[in-house]
């Protein structure tokens, strides 16, 4: 279960640390492209959440945030899941979800730089480990949540 804290905390230090870097050389109207135009680094400022919907809503995201991650700290703590899949979802979700609280409570917004040429929404680092996280949650719920619970009961 501390594995989950750990990388969550390294996942949220990398997202930093990629935020200062692309702060520190791209802003504010640089760009980037790399692979050959598939993906293209530049500086954003999202006052919203996805697709910058719900602008200005910071103190929401920044409350749903942190019901989120103490979620899935009271459930490990309870539960103390032991599947791989699912710890790794919890771990990026949770990653994630600090990279950008940190933005939101210190910046009032989230920094974005990371677009692709078949995605046009600007995203960043954290949003990639929630985006796939929740993937590997569903992932664990719809395939392996099952046979779990009945090896709990059993």
């Amino acid at each position: 279960m501390i594995i989950v804290f750990i990388a969550a905390a390294f996942l949220a230090a990398a997202d930093q640390l990629f935020k200062i870097l692309v702060t520190n050389t791209l802003k504010p109207d640089k760009s980037v492209d790399i692979l050959g135009g598939l993906v293209n680094f530049q500086y954003l400022e999202n006052r919203g959440m996805a697709f910058g919907m719900l602008k200005d809503f910071r103190w929401i995201f920044i409350v749903f945030t942190l019901a989120v991650i103490i979620g899935i700290v009271v459930y490990l703590a309870k539960v103390k899941p032991t599947n791989k899949l699912l710890l790794t979802a919890l771990a990026l979700v949770t990653g994630g979800g600090i990279g950008n609280l940190i933005d939101r409570i210190f910046l009032g917004y989230v920094v974005d730089y990371i677009q692709l040429s078949f995605f046009q929404p600007v995203c960043n680092f954290a949003d990639y480990c929630i985006t796939f996280g929740t993937v590997l949650l569903l992932i664990y719920i719809v395939f392996f949540s099952d046979k779990e619970d009945k090896k709990l009961k059993s």
